[in-house]
């Protein structure tokens, strides 16, 4: 079965979303085959008024923490662990177009079209298109990486599920923060090419214990062979933190040694006082 832009522009409107901001996680392959490809999929939700905010990070610009910024309780065992990028001289600016390999091909399409707006943070900025683009992205810096989803509930957009299950709705990393924890610290270079500091989330693999709170508000359809799972990001937003903070291990993946959930679980890094 061939899926055409068409017949993702039906089930858009079947969901009520032309003109709408919306999140889009997602996987390509999900669909079956696609005419047109990704181009096809941006274009169809560009055709139907909406403006298309997805995740475009780059670990490519990850340095190994200095001293200064080893915070405890912070996801990472400073003794085994270096990034992966510890000797790169390379400075983020929104202009790049690097994005990790794993993200998708859809955002990867996103971050190269034209016109897009992309955010203020080296390794986990978000990409938008469409007519309110600037708006939702003005708000990232690196400092405040889910500055654009905070921006999404305020404009009571979605967050679109395609073919990907909830361990990848990045809104839930924000449930967290609104939940009472401190997001985890990760190192870029800032705009004179020091180390410093910057905000991500952290283990997402426990998010599937999530649906419970979150099925009442969901809608599902199939587009293909995609399983599309929409919620209104406001609420997602509120049913989410409220289940953590009621049950803080519920976004625990389950495996032992995960040095992020554990972290996290326990309220995540200590920014002040004394550091590793």
């Amino acid at each position: 079965m061939v899926v055409t832009q068409q017949d993702i522009q039906q089930a858009l409107r079947a969901l009520s979303l032309p003109g709408q901001v919306v999140c889009l996680h997602s996987s390509l392959r999900s669909f079956g085959h696609v005419a047109g490809g990704a181009i096809a999929v941006v274009r169809a939700f560009l055709d139907e008024g909406c403006t298309v905010l997805v995740p475009t990070f780059s670990s490519v610009f990850e340095v190994a923490p200095s001293p200064h910024l080893q915070f405890e309780r912070n996801g990472w065992d400073y003794s085994a662990n270096s990034a992966p990028n510890h000797s790169s001289q390379r400075v983020y600016t929104p202009e790049v177009l690097d994005i990790d390999r794993y993200m998708g091909v859809i955002p990867a399409t996103v971050v190269a079209w034209t016109n897009h707006m992309r955010g203020n943070h080296p390794l986990d900025s978000f990409t938008a298109v469409g007519p309110q683009a600037a708006k939702l992205i003005a708000g990232q810096t690196p400092l405040d990486v889910y500055a654009p989803l905070a921006a999404l509930t305020r404009m009571k957009g979605f967050v679109l599920l395609m073919g990907v299950g909830l361990e990848r709705m990045t809104l839930l990393h924000l449930a967290e923060k609104e939940a009472g924890r401190t997001l985890f610290r990760r190192w870029a270079n800032d705009a004179h090419g020091q180390p410093m500091a910057v905000e991500v989330g952290g283990c997402s693999e426990g998010f599937g214990k999530l649906e419970l709170y979150l099925r009442p508000i969901m809608r599902r359809t199939n587009v293909g062979q995609s399983k599309w799972t929409l919620l209104p990001a406001g609420q997602a937003l509120a049913y989410a933190a409220a289940a953590i903070s009621a049950n803080p291990q519920i976004t625990h993946c389950g495996e032992e040694t995960c040095e992020r959930c554990n972290d996290a679980v326990r309220g995540g890094p200590i920014l002040s006082g004394r550091r590793v």
